[in-house]
């Protein structure tokens, strides 16, 4: 598996979403200011080429960055979750609350508090989602069988892990390394109000609804995204089931009552899932997000979460608007973002 935060831009993802497990593996530096700073500082975020990234302070300090002190305050609090990370994406099997608490000198309570307030997610939830991605990057490697790539990532037995691969990876093992190969989705394109819209439908449910201007683009990024599925376009029992989900884009209070295909990260599915819960009418900012699924200082990552969401309308990440009431930014563009809130607003 490829080193966590190997990459600048992977590294400046982690600063803008201010992720505090990301701690101990990089600092940053702003120019402007001479400091250097933790991943997760809560100072104001500096322009990207203000920003050079560095292996840890000392490094840092070798080039002439002080400390900053805003991170100092807090750098105890936020190196007891970088290390309880670090804990569990060492562990070959997930470690229990119990364990991590002896090796931090923590209660289990208290950690299991500070771990969500920091990362946004539980201990097990944390340790699910890198194990999955372990997972991912297991199967990446040709070089390995499937079985080897499971045991690998930290899986006890084939038989626990293949109850739950289509959650973790949306497909089979042996599918996901091969791009898709063998899995079936169904796909229509059409015309709806707000332009193009493409809808795809894997055995588990509804897994895209994408809009835009050019059919042609929609159905490309569709493709990226598994390049070797099987791609079976309309057929009338499918020509009538987008007929129903271009009514629920018209008129999104009507509800669509349609199994859907998640898939995404432990706290994506969160924010996923806290969206469905908006009424359609309403509007709710991104702190506000955070607030309900238990994260209050994740509002960044909330915002990356709405846009990675691939089923638009249905989760309606379109409902997230700025605390001052600015729509802000939209996957499928700002305007498409507010004909929905004005439509949904004129018909509640």
């Amino acid at each position: 598996m490829k080193p966590a935060y190997a990459t600048d831009a992977e590294r400046w993802l982690a600063v803008q979403n201010r992720d505090n497990s990301a701690a101990g593996h990089f600092v940053y530096a702003v120019r402007t200011t001479g400091i250097y700073c933790q991943p997760g500082c809560k100072s104001r975020l500096a322009k990207r080429e203000n920003v050079s990234f560095f292996a840890d302070p000392s490094a840092a300090e070798a080039a002439g960055f002080r400390a900053c002190q805003r991170c100092a305050g807090a750098s105890r609090r936020s190196d007891l979750i970088a290390r309880a990370c670090r804990l569990i994406e060492a562990s070959d099997s997930a470690p229990n609350l119990d364990q991590l608490g002896i090796e931090l000198c923590l209660s289990p309570f208290h950690l299991h508090r500070l771990f969500k307030a920091e990362t946004g997610l539980t201990p097990k939830a944390y340790a699910s989602a890198f194990r999955a991605q372990r997972l991912r990057d297991r199967l990446g490697d040709k070089t390995s069988s499937v079985t080897e790539a499971i045991y690998d990532a930290g899986y006890n037995s084939n038989s626990r892990f293949y109850e739950s691969a289509g959650q973790r990876l949306g497909m089979l093992p042996k599918q996901y390394r091969a791009g898709g190969q063998g899995a079936i989705m169904h796909f229509a394109l059409g015309q709806c109000s707000l332009g193009a819209i493409l809808v795809a439908q894997s055995q588990r449910g509804i897994c895209a609804i994408l809009l835009g201007d050019d059919p042609e683009a929609l159905l490309n990024d569709l493709q990226d995204q598994f390049p070797k599925a099987q791609l079976i376009g309309a057929d009338p029992d499918f020509e009538r089931l987008i007929a129903v989900i271009v009514g629920f884009v018209e008129q999104p209070a009507l509800g669509l009552d349609l199994p859907l295909d998640v898939q995404g990260t432990a706290f994506q599915e969160r924010v996923w899932q806290a969206l469905r819960e908006v009424p359609a009418g309403q509007r709710v900012s991104y702190s506000e997000i955070a607030e309900r699924i238990g994260a209050p200082k994740a509002v960044r990552a909330v915002a990356q979460a709405c846009a990675a969401n691939r089923i638009a309308v249905a989760i309606p990440c379109h409902r997230v608007v700025r605390r001052d009431g600015d729509i802000s930014g939209y996957r499928w563009g700002g305007e498409r973002k507010r004909q929905l809130l004005d439509r949904e607003t004129a018909l509640s």
